[in-house]
């Protein structure tokens, strides 16, 4: 790269000079004094893996290894400065740790974790006309995701089973068909468990072909409890490479009532994206229970438990995890049996409205049982809600449109690039205890700051590799700024950004962010970077989501995601993190 020609007219072409990725004055004076006569050795990179990257038991032989696999063959008795910045830079000097791995404890009951969970996941696009299809079935296996939800119902003869979202026109798919797909694909990207969901509207003769399908498929996989109901639910680590069934009570076909679609537009372009990257995610104050009645496909409408004669007892035998309301209000919901153990589903604003009277009851609950929490009906195009209000307060199962995208969804899948990225990961201590008095966590509290986040956001580089050169700007090279913030608690929630630098494709910010944070433990760092446009709106540049809790300190390379969760070739930022 040397110089860079923009066309403004017919007659007329702008030249821009580029530069080549140099390292930033910080890089330099380190490099300064962690080396000797222009050369960093292995004993001087060990004293600066230890000091700077806080890496205290990184050894002189990782020095070595280090130097050895970053070098070429003239440079391997030392790094020079172009060496040590590509070291910097490079795919082995990421903020996590570069051989992920599962650390965390498996063998608490399945309540104690947070579970990668998908809702109508058998969706290729919205909620009202899009295929049914295993495609995004398998694609959601293969990132990560644990738990699959299936709506089931007749198909138009009445003797067989399809998959589709009732009440709408969806094309459907057949079950068979998505349990093999699940079958084939459910630990490719984890050997941890995975729950399949049931949204049953089938009459008792298509459960029991439910069900026998269901056992021939999976076999000795699934897992089936030897009671009814469970006094307690079993560990990750024991049901490794199982499939657990989880069901509400299955109604009467003939009762059953398929939603119908409606809602005004304005209210469904008052939800859809904003941006071209989707828009910022909800604050828990702006809520949405004014539109509680406005959902119109109010799903999850669970009843009383698995009893009565309308459910054929071969299904009842494979449903594991079972699911249930109560006919009461949020206190007969909220209920904690000390002898068998349950999910609830709450709609996104449902658990908003309860939030504001039941947040530590909700709290307790979900310290033994599961709460899955789903999107308002009213998302027809397939996007998403905060998912902190469900993880502050303990639901394992905050369930999300996969096959959409947006800054909701990338706070998701960033939650679950933590422990390995297996798609489970343990609840924070403060959300499964309680105080000396008996209390529990209260999500509305205001605490103390325990720590403070330090960032500073270097530069970056790779646009000009994995864009065009008219991508960002026809006339001009890019004018990018970082937006740098936490997704966590209210107290916690905050974006701020760095200065728009013009007019080049390895910008330079180094600026540096503090974040006072109360529950370190349910915070993640959001990264995103766009081009400042000043007549049309910005264009996105990347992203990406960072659990803080497994945050590496020191001088990080951070590579960027695109919106749909794709990691980009090139595209990467150079940062330094703290906590003090």
């Amino acid at each position: 790269m040397s110089k860079q020609s923009y066309k403004v007219c017919f007659c007329f072409r702008r030249r821009f000079r580029l530069a080549a990725t140099e390292a930033p004055p910080t890089i330099k004076a380190l490099f300064e004094q962690y080396s000797e006569n222009g050369i960093m050795n292995a004993d001087h990179l060990h004293r600066f893996l230890v000091e700077v990257q806080k890496q205290e038991k990184a050894t002189v032989e990782d020095a070595q290894v280090i130097m050895h696999s970053t070098s070429d063959i003239f440079h391997r008795k030392g790094f020079n400065l172009e060496t040590f910045f590509k070291y910097l830079f490079g795919d082995s000097n990421p903020a996590f740790d570069p051989h992920p791995t599962v650390h965390q404890d498996m063998n608490a009951p399945l309540s104690h974790y947070y579970i990668f969970t998908g809702h109508n996941s058998y969706l290729t696009g919205n909620q009202l006309n899009s295929d049914c299809s295993d495609v995004p079935i398998i694609k959601a296996l293969e990132r990560g995701v644990r738990v699959i939800e299936l709506d089931i119902w007749p198909n138009s003869n009445k003797d067989d089973v399809d998959v589709l979202h009732g009440g709408t026109l969806t094309a459907p798919v057949a079950l068979s068909k998505c349990l093999r797909s699940i079958k084939n694909h459910a630990f490719t990207a984890s050997e941890y468990p995975v729950v399949i969901t049931l949204e049953d509207h089938l009459t008792p003769d298509l459960q029991a072909k439910v069900a026998k399908m269901v056992t021939e498929t999976f076999g000795e996989i699934l897992f089936t409890p030897k009671t009814e109901s469970l006094a307690e639910f079993p560990s990750p680590e024991s049901l490794k490479r199982r499939v657990i069934i989880s069901t509400k009570p299955p109604k009467e076909y003939l009762k059953a009532k398929e939603a119908k679609p409606s809602g005004n537009s304005s209210q469904k372009e008052k939800d859809s994206s904003v941006e071209a990257w989707g828009g910022e995610i909800p604050s828990f104050k702006s809520g949405s229970t004014a539109e509680y009645k406005e959902d119109v496909y109010e799903e999850d409408d669970e009843e009383e438990d698995l009893q009565g004669d309308n459910c054929a007892p071969e299904y009842r035998s494979i449903i594991a995890i079972h699911a249930g309301k109560g006919k009461g209000g949020l206190d007969d919901w909220l209920k904690v049996d000390p002898d068998k153990v349950r999910r609830l589903s709450l709609s996104e604003q449902e658990l908003e409205k309860a939030a504001k009277t039941h947040g530590p009851q909700i709290v307790r609950f979900t310290q033994r049982n599961v709460l899955r929490v789903y999107p308002k009906g009213i998302r027809v195009d397939s996007s998403n809600y905060n998912p902190l209000i469900g993880w502050m307060h303990g639901a394992q199962m905050v369930a999300f449109n996969m096959q959409g995208y947006g800054r909701s969804l990338w706070v998701m899948q960033g939650m679950f690039r933590a422990n390995g990225g297996c798609g489970y990961v343990k609840k924070p201590d403060i959300l499964m205890g309680c105080d000396p008095h008996g209390n529990v966590f209260d999500p509305r509290a205001t605490l103390p700051v325990k720590i403070t986040l330090k960032v500073t956001v270097y530069m970056g580089e790779g646009w000009y590799y994995d864009f065009s050169h008219t991508h960002f700007d026809a006339y001009s090279p890019p004018d990018f700024y970082t937006r740098v913030g936490i997704a966590g608690v209210p107290a916690d929630t905050i974006m701020k950004r760095t200065k728009a630098i013009e007019d080049n494709w390895i910008p330079s910010w180094n600026e540096e962010f503090e974040f006072p944070l109360t529950v370190p433990e349910l915070a993640l760092l959001r990264i995103e970077v766009h081009e400042y446009d000043m007549s049309e709106k910005d264009d996105f540049g990347g992203q990406t989501c960072l659990p803080i809790s497994e945050l590496r300190k020191g001088i990080r390379a951070v590579p960027l995601y695109s919106q749909k969760g794709e990691k980009y070739k090139s595209v990467k930022l150079l940062m330094h993190f703290d906590m003090v």
